[in-house]
């Protein structure tokens, strides 16, 4: 939502961001919520008003966002609980524990080291392709 919001020259609403990136906008006020807590996003309220960047795109890192939101699970595999009946479930859990976590690391170090600005230029790059191509090959990704 950050690098949507940063090609929006006014305020965005949460339904704009919602209608972007196709989901509800009571998801999108819950997100924003966690990010304006940390200072990247700001409201503005009254006609015209909506969210704005509030950061510096450069200093903002993947990993910063992950926190802002909640840490979510980065995994969708894994551990359902923490102390399953099923004895096949205690298998597998015993078998995958140790590498989920180690994914999980390298996962959150990766995070660490991508900057939104980063993003922003390879969307930048993609964009510019995308519209400098022949018009018969811009649907086709």
């Amino acid at each position: 939502m950050l690098l949507h919001m940063a090609e929006w020259d006014r305020p965005v609403t949460s339904e704009d961001l919602a209608a972007t990136v196709g989901t509800n906008p009571v998801v999108i006020r819950r997100v924003l919520a966690g990010l304006r807590e940390r200072g990247y996003v700001q409201s503005e309220k009254g006609h015209g008003g909506g969210w704005t960047l509030a950061c510096d795109l450069t200093q903002v890192t993947l990993r910063d966002v992950y926190d802002a939101v909640g840490r979510p699970p980065l995994i969708a595999m894994g551990h359902r609980s923490d102390a399953p009946d099923c004895l096949v479930e205690q298998a597998v859990n015993s078998a995958l524990g140790d590498a989920f976590g180690e994914a999980e690391k390298v996962l959150l170090n990766h995070l660490t080291e991508v900057t939104l600005a980063e993003l922003s230029a390879d969307f930048h790059v993609r964009l510019s392709k995308v519209l400098n191509a022949p018009k018969a090959r811009r649907g086709h990704r």
